[in-house]
C-alpha cells in the first residue's frame, strides 16, 4: 500500500487543525454548504478528495477504508500536523476511525457525521443489488440519497446530488468503496480506543440510526458521545448544516 497524498482544499489559520473526509457519493465538496459558516481563527480545515473522487479520478488504488486512512495520515504528514482531529461523513467516518486506530496518539478528536460503523454496514440481497449497481446507473443513486433522507426532500435537490456524483466520482472506483466501507469489520481495531469520539446522525436516516450507533459506536468508544439532528438524514452538511457546524466544533473546541 503506497500512501498517496490527497488533493485538498486549506481553509482558516486555527491552531486545531482538522481533516475532513467525504462520503461514498461525493467529493470534498460534500462539506461546501457549511464552509462558508466555519471558524476559521478556532480550526484550520484540509477537505481531501479520497482516490476515485474529485481531483484524485482516476489515481489508483485498492479503494479500501484501510488505504484512504494510511492517505489521510499522509495528507497530514505533509501539511506538517502532527496533532489534528478527524471529521469524516458516513465511508469517510470510517477512514476517520482507521486513521485514528493507525495513529492514535496523533489525532485529538474524532467525529463521524452518520458513520459507518467499524464493523460494516451489512445489507440484504435487494438491497445490495441496489447499492453496488449504482456504480452505473445514477437512477439508483437517486434512490439512495431519497431513501436515506426519509424521502422528504425536493426532487431539484436530489437531481443535484446525483450530478455531483456522477461528476466527481469514479464508477470503477466507487464500486470497490462499497465492498470495502460495506463488508469490511474492523472493530477489533478501534474497540477500546480512548480517542473522545462524536457521532452524529440524522433522525430521518433509516439505515445510520441512533440505535445502530449506540451498538456499534458507543461500545467502541469509551470516550464516545452521540447526537441526533431531528430534521436530518445522512446528508447533514446539506440538510442542516448550522446545526451541524455548532455540534461538531462544540465538541472540537472541548479539546482546549
Amino acid at each position: 500500500m503506497t500512501p498517496f497524498v490527497l488533493p485538498h482544499t486549506l481553509l482558516g489559520d486555527g491552531p486545531h487543525r482538522v481533516v475532513a473526509v467525504h462520503g461514498w457519493l461525493a467529493d470534498r465538496d460534500a462539506f461546501a454548504t457549511v464552509r462558508p459558516d466555519l471558524d476559521l481563527e478556532s480550526f484550520t480545515y484540509a477537505f481531501a478528495d479520497l482516490r476515485g473522487y474529485g481531483e484524485a479520478m482516476g489515481t489508483p488504488g485498492s479503494h479500501t477504508t484501510g488505504e484512504g486512512a494510511a492517505d489521510v495520515l499522509s495528507l497530514a504528514g505533509r501539511l506538517g500536523w502532527d496533532r489534528f482531529s478527524l471529521v469524516g461523513h458516513s465511508m469517510g467516518g470510517a477512514v476517520a476511525q482507521r486513521a485514528a486506530a493507525l495513529a492514535p496518539d496523533r489525532v485529538r478528536r474524532i467525529v463521524g457525521i452518520s458513520p459507518v460503523p467499524a464493523n460494516g454496514l451489512p445489507m440484504p440481497p435487494e438491497q445490495w443489488a441496489l447499492f453496488a449497481d449504482a456504480a452505473e446507473h445514477p437512477e439508483n443513486r437517486r434512490v439512495i440519497v431519497d431513501l436515506s433522507t426519509g424521502s422528504v426532500r425536493p426532487g431539484a435537490w436530489l437531481d443535484r446530488m446525483v450530478r455531483r456524483s456522477l461528476e466527481r466520482s469514479d464508477p470503477k472506483a466507487f464500486r470497490a468503496w462499497l465492498d470495502s466501507w460495506a463488508g469490511e469489520d474492523f472493530h477489533t481495531e478501534v474497540d477500546g480506543s480512548a480517542v473522545p469520539a462524536l457521532a452524529v446522525t440524522g433522525a430521518l436516516d433509516p439505515a445510520i440510526t441512533a440505535r445502530l450507533l449506540r451498538d456499534t459506536w458507543m461500545r467502541s468508544y469509551p470516550n464516545g458521545e452521540l447526537a441526533e439532528l431531528a430534521h436530518a438524514g445522512h446528508y447533514a452538511m446539506d440538510e442542516t448544516p448550522l446545526q451541524l457546524i455548532r455540534i461538531v466544533e462544540d465538541f472540537l473546541r472541548a479539546d482546549g
